[in-house]
């Protein structure tokens, strides 16, 4: 049932963007489900933490640490890592009970860089 379904917090540093996507998302039902946020991404939304999942659409040239502080034990964030130009890696990060991290290498990927305090600097 809908009433069991999850909230999406997703976080966007540019405020434009974050307008247009906050009108597609409430032009097709999903309003009630999911929270834009204008802000800078790379440190994660931690008013509403932890967080079980966490996907990350912008290249960041290290694994930003709020992000870990945010993810729940036993949660997984799939994340870009890597240059601006096109060598990136997907890595799937996986939180234990005990906090210890596993990081895995899905493969190359093409994503924007991310901005923001521990994005990529211009």
């Amino acid at each position: 049932p809908r009433s069991e379904w999850g909230h999406v917090y997703t976080v966007e540093i540019i405020q434009g963007l974050a307008e247009f996507a906050r009108k597609n998302i409430i032009n097709n039902g999903y309003g009630d489900r999911v929270t834009i946020i204008c802000a800078d991404g790379s440190m994660g939304y931690p008013e509403k933490a932890p967080y079980d999942r966490i996907l990350v659409t912008a290249a960041a040239p290290d694994i930003p640490k709020p992000l870990i502080e945010q993810l729940k034990p036993n949660g997984i964030m799939l994340i870009p890592i890597g240059s601006i130009s096109l060598f990136q890696s997907l890595i799937k990060i996986t939180k234990s009970a005990n906090g210890k991290l596993k990081e895995e290498n899905l493969g190359g990927v093409a994503f924007v860089p991310l901005t923001g305090r521990y994005g990529h600097k211009f």
